[in-house]
């Protein structure tokens, strides 16, 4: 798609802004009133005027890490942005007509989960109890979970893939492209990296010469803070631009916010590796196990089979490993019977919004 000369009506894009009750008050102070892009198919305005307009089934857009549905609507050189690849298939009958919904979740740690979670927010409770809602009144929509999907890449794949097994009161069919799973692989790798960058901010600096390693890792041996990640975060929030490790850093910390909060523990969630060894703490790492969707699928075995559509994908040279996870969900997935579609291709993890000509169309046939 490099040339970009569309031959075919792109459909309209309506901007809201959203006042939620959910996010008000959110423990890192981000805003609770935020724009909400819509857009909706060619044809939504027809019959209209005289109260007989079609109604439509609804995608909701869960954005990667770093990402907000707002980025998804943007220009974007030799290629195309969501309502552009949506209209482009509409037009070539592959994807039924759909109201897409793009929301921003974006927070101070980089994004969530599309969990609820003391340490950042309850958005899993903003998208099911507070967007859904809206985009039915607001909208002409089919206001029923058998006409509702959601879809998103990385983080965002994560968020379609849980909100599938514990929402389906509220989505009929789900999409993950490279969905975070099996966190042995994709996050314990980078965790070095963070606990290097997490170093330039510890409390003292360190001296050379002999170390009390019993002494200098109190409190970092139960996952607590020691004052680097206040730090830290103090510090990268103040910066124009973020180095690609500090980034990584942020990621993690994002994910220890999000799969182990405890209110009572410095910024509000433990860590679920020793500070200063590196060493893993088994009972913080529990924590996160219990939100690793391979492990979820038996706890969730009749939420998923009740959903109509469940669409998988990963590269196969993804740089975070994710394909593995994806393996093992797939695998599990089918011990359980629970039917889906699972596909691998080429590529990496990276620049694969390509891969929505297939899932687009999959959700809207299995939601029509």
């Amino acid at each position: 798609m490099a040339l970009k000369r569309p031959k075919w009506h792109t459909g309209t894009l309506v901007m809201l802004e959203h006042h939620s009750r959910v996010l008000r008050d959110n423990p890192l102070g981000d805003p609770s009133v935020r724009n909400l892009a819509v857009w909706l198919p060619p044809g939504y305005d027809e019959g209209a005027e005289h109260g007989r307009g079609r109604r439509y089934p609804v995608l909701m857009d869960m954005a990667g890490f770093t990402g907000s549905g707002l980025g998804h609507i943007g220009w974007k050189n030799f290629s195309e942005n969501f309502p552009e690849r949506a209209a482009r298939l509409i037009h070539e009958g592959r994807m039924a007509p759909a109201i897409l919904v793009f929301p921003d979740c974006f927070t101070a740690l980089g994004g969530n989960q599309y969990v609820n979670s003391s340490a950042i927010g309850a958005y899993a409770d903003y998208l099911t109890k507070e967007i859904v809602p809206c985009i039915d009144r607001e909208f002409r929509t089919l206001a029923s979970r058998e006409h509702r999907g959601c879809f998103g890449k990385s983080s965002g794949g994560y968020g379609a893939i849980i909100h599938g097994m514990k929402y389906p009161q509220v989505w009929g069919a789900v999409a993950d492209h490279s969905g975070d799973a099996y966190f042995d692989f994709v996050y314990r790798h980078d965790w070095p990296n963070t606990l290097n960058e997490l170093a330039k901010y510890r409390p003292r600096p360190r001296p050379a010469g002999a170390l009390d390693v019993a002494k200098a890792e109190r409190g970092a041996d139960r996952g607590l803070d020691d004052g680097r990640v206040r730090k830290f975060l103090e510090a990268i929030w103040k910066k124009r631009k973020l180095g690609g490790g500090e980034v990584h850093c942020l990621m993690n910390l994002c994910m220890a916010a999000s799969y182990d909060p405890d209110r009572r523990a410095p910024n509000g969630f433990r860590l679920p590796f020793n500070l200063e060894t590196g060493e893993l703490i088994e009972k913080r790492w529990q924590a996160w196990q219990r939100h690793d969707p391979v492990n979820l699928v038996k706890k969730y075995r009749a939420n998923l089979r009740s959903l109509r559509g469940i669409y998988i994908d990963c590269g196969f040279r993804d740089q975070y490993q994710i394909h593995y996870g994806c393996r093992i969900l797939s695998k599990r997935l089918t011990a359980a019977g629970i039917r889906h579609v699972y596909e691998e291709f080429d590529d990496t993890h990276s620049d694969i919004d390509y891969r929505m000509d297939v899932s687009l169309p999959f959700l809207t046939h299995a939601l029509r």
